[in-house]
């Protein structure tokens, strides 16, 4: 079988066809990355670091299993000896590429319970350390709460309209396809967040903005002509600014703390959107932790200020119904009258008085 190496998973699964084997280094590898393998077709996963450390209860190895996509351990510096696409094979838990011989160690239920478990027994710990980071670091990004960020030409577009924000997080899919009568029905502004703008064509929709670092979204996707807000360091670097550059697209750079989903929030609340839909929002302590961040600052700060604007995609599945459609309504009026009508039509009264009419007619 063909052998894929990457040293970050997002940018491996890019190049990830049905049936290859996966070879990663990542550590507590999280919900997002586990699904985007196994929706590449990967036939199985190599991790030259531990599934779970039990740092946090960490959702991707569970995932996989779930998908009966075969785990295994490998030593951390094997991942550099091995190139990155080869002919491979695995046998008796020995991986061979290019006549070389590396041990594995295949993962089982078991594996993941006792991490899982051990995650679990340090988990108070972990929230401690994250509710004092993300205090510390709020009081250094109170400026979030009444920052002027410079997107004021995209007003027309977003005030008073209801949006959606697309982010990749925890089963952003299924909240998606959740909310497709109300995006059908309402038409709202489609905001993407990085990657969530794949996620959104995919399924059919065409994002109305893009906002990010532009490090997980296609070239394709990118040149459907949405509004691209390119998330810099507040600092202004922008390392997503070169390859716009080199695709010939134009972008606004905005400079800001926090995450690209944090600024979207941002944005639109500044130009006046009447309502911001989240759809796979990153909201509790697991799934900060998933993105590598230890406090949830800037989330906490740009809700803050979003205030009531802000709902969840699965809470507006349970409240929300479509509208019929005039044209449904027709079809259903319409299939309730034709019982109706043959019934009459076919009763000895109503044919008499036909066949007497028909006469009359004819004469």
């Amino acid at each position: 079988m063909r052998l894929k190496k990457g040293a970050k998973t997002k940018d491996l699964v890019k190049k990830l066809r049905p049936g290859d084997l996966a070879l990663i280094n990542h550590a507590d590898i999280d919900w997002v990355a586990a699904e985007s393998l196994e929706r590449k077709g990967a036939s199985g996963v190599i991790n030259a670091a531990s599934y779970i450390t039990g740092t946090y209860p960490n959702l991707g190895p569970s995932y996989l299993l779930g998908a009966s996509i075969p785990m295994w351990e490998i030593a951390s510096s094997a991942f550099d000896d091995i190139p990155e696409e080869a002919e491979a094979e695995i046998r008796d838990g020995i991986l061979f590429v290019n006549g070389s011989r590396y041990p594995l160690r295949q993962i089982t239920k078991e594996d993941i319970e006792e991490g899982l478990k051990k995650a679990q027994e340090n988990l108070p710990l972990r929230l401690h350390q994250f509710t004092t980071n993300t205090l510390e670091y709020a009081k250094k990004e109170m400026a979030l709460l009444t920052k002027t960020l410079p997107v004021d030409h995209l007003k027309e577009k977003v005030y008073g309209r209801e949006a959606v924000v697309v982010v990749r997080g925890y089963d952003y899919r299924k909240d998606l396809k959740a909310i497709a009568s109300f995006i059908e029905d309402r038409k709202p502004l489609l905001v993407a967040v990085d990657g969530g703008a794949d996620a959104l064509w995919e399924l059919g929709y065409k994002p109305d903005m893009i906002v990010g670092d532009m490090d997980s979204v296609s070239d394709k996707v990118l040149r459907l002509g949405a509004d691209i807000v390119l998330h810099a360091y507040p600092d202004g670097r922008a390392p997503g600014l070169l390859r716009l550059q080199d695709l010939g697209l134009n972008c606004t750079v905005v400079p800001c703390e926090g995450t690209s989903e944090d600024l979207a929030f941002l944005i639109l609340n500044q130009l006046g959107a009447s309502i911001i839909i989240t759809v796979g929002s990153h909201s509790s302590m697991i799934d900060f932790l998933e993105k590598g961040r230890k406090g949830m600052a800037s989330t906490f700060l740009a809700r803050l200020r979003a205030g009531d604007k802000l709902v969840d995609a699965r809470g507006l599945s349970v409240i929300y119904r479509a509208r019929p459609k005039n044209t449904y309504a027709f079809l259903v009026i319409l299939a309730a009258f034709i019982p109706l009508v043959v019934l009459i039509l076919v009763s000895p009264p109503v044919a008499s008085w036909l066949k007497i009419f028909l006469r009359q007619i004819r004469f």
